[in-house]
C-alpha cells in the first residue's frame, strides 16, 4: 500500500494516476458494445441487462489470468527506466481523447491501440526513437492483423459446426436454446475483455509508479492497482458505449441468436489465449473479426463491406491519430509540468 499513499505526495502523480483510471473507464465504455452488441442485437437481453451482465463478468476476470499483459504495456513498449510523470500522462490525454472521437463517430476502434499508440507518441515526443521498445511494439502490431484472422477464423469454424449439429433441430425450438446459450457466450466474451483490456491501464499505472520512484521496474503489481483497473473497466462498461452498439451488431451483419453466440465464442476464446500469453491485443479487432467470420459463414454478400471498410480505416488510424494527439499534448503542456 505504500505505493498508493506516495500519489498523494505528488499532485502530477495523482493526476496522470487519476487519468489512467479515467481512461480504463472510456475503455470500458468505448468497448462495452465488443461484449454487448451480438447479445443486443439478437434481443437475447435489453441493452441495459446486457451492459449490467457485461459489467459483472469484466470484473470477475481480475481473479484469473494474473497481470502478464499489464507488464507487457508497462515495461514492453517504452522503456520505463527513461520515461517521466508527464510523458504518461501525455501519453493518456492522446488515447483518451482518441477514443472519446471514435465513440462519438460510432466506430468500433481499438482502446489498447490508442492506449499504445499515445504512450508511445509522448516517449517519441519526448527522447525520440531511443525510447520505443521494438520488439514490444512489433509484437502489438502483429496481432493488429493476427487477432482479427483468428476471430474471423473461430467464428466461422464455431459457425459451420453448430450449424451441422443443429440442423436436425426444430427451428424454433434451436433459437430459444441458443438465446440461453448466448448468455454463456456473452459472459465468456465479457470475460476475456476484463482479462486482457483491464491489464492494460494496471501496466500504464505501474509505469506511472515506476516513473514516480514509487517502485522498482522488477518489483510485483500491487494489489491495489489490479482492483481499481478492474472496477474501473466494469463501471464504463456498466455506463455502456451504445453509439458502437448499432454498428457491431446491426449494420455489419445480419445477426440471429446462432450466429451471435458463435461470434462471441470464437472472439472470447481468442481473447482468452492470448491473454495467457501476456500479449495485449485488441478485443475490438477480435470480435469485428468473429462477427464477420461468422458473416461470410452465411453468404459474402451479407457482411456489409463499406460499414467494414470505415472500422478497418478506424483501426488503422488509430496508433498515429493517438499518438499525434499525445505528442502534440506534450509539446503544448506536457513538457511545462
Amino acid at each position: 500500500m505504500d505505493s498508493f499513499f506516495s500519489l498523494f505526495h505528488s499532485p502530477l502523480i495523482l493526476i496522470a494516476a487519476i487519468a489512467a483510471l479515467a481512461f480504463d473507464f472510456v475503455n470500458g465504455f468505448h468497448d462495452a458494445a465488443n461484449s454487448i452488441a451480438t447479445v443486443v442485437s439478437t434481443r437475447v437481453l435489453s441493452p441495459r441487462l446486457a451492459v449490467a451482465w457485461a459489467a459483472f463478468f469484466n470484473f470477475a476476470a481480475v481473479f484469473a489470468f494474473g497481470v502478464s499483459v499489464a507488464m507487457t504495456v508497462g515495461k514492453g513498449v517504452v522503456h520505463t527506466n527513461l520515461v517521466t510523470v508527464p510523458v504518461i500522462l501525455s501519453g493518456l490525454v492522446g488515447a483518451i481523447a482518441w477514443n472519446l472521437i471514435t465513440w462519438w463517430l460510432g466506430l468500433p476502434s481499438s482502446s489498447s491501440h490508442a492506449l499504445v499508440g499515445g504512450y508511445a507518441g509522448a516517449a517519441l515526443a519526448f527522447k525520440g526513437t531511443a525510447m520505443l521498445i521494438p520488439s514490444g511494439l512489433i509484437k502489438v502490431a502483429v496481432f493488429i492483423v493476427v487477432s482479427p484472422i483468428v476471430g474471423a477464423g473461430l467464428g466461422l469454424l464455431a459457425h459451420l459446426v453448430v450449424e451441422r449439429l443443429a440442423a436436425r433441430g426444430a427451428p424454433q425450438r434451436m433459437t430459444k436454446r441458443f438465446k440461453r446459450l448466448q448468455l454463456l457466450s456473452a459472459a465468456v466474451y465479457s470475460f476475456s475483455h476484463g482479462t486482457n483490456d483491464a491489464q492494460k491501464t494496471m501496466g500504464i499505472i505501474f509505469a506511472l509508479l515506476v516513473a514516480g520512484g514509487s517502485v522498482a521496474p522488477k518489483d510485483p503489481m500491487p494489489i491495489w492497482i489490479i482492483f481499481a483497473c478492474y472496477t474501473m473497466i466494469a463501471a464504463g462498461t456498466l455506463f455502456g458505449g451504445f453509439r458502437i452498439v448499432k454498428t457491431m451488431g446491426m449494420r455489419l451483419t445480419k445477426l440471429a441468436p446462432m450466429q451471435g453466440f458463435c461470434a462471441e465464442t470464437g472472439g472470447g476464446v481468442t481473447i482468452l489465449a492470448v491473454s495467457a500469453l501476456g500479449i495485449p491485443v485488441s478485443t475490438t479487432h477480435t470480435i469485428t473479426g468473429a462477427i464477420v467470420g461468422v458473416g461470410v459463414a452465411n453468404r459474402i454478400r451479407s457482411v456489409r463491406w463499406m460499414v467494414a471498410g470505415r472500422i478497418l480505416w478506424a483501426w488503422l488510424l488509430t496508433i498515429p491519430m493517438a499518438a499525434l494527439i499525445a505528442a502534440l499534448f506534450w509539446y503544448a503542456a506536457g513538457q511545462f509540468l
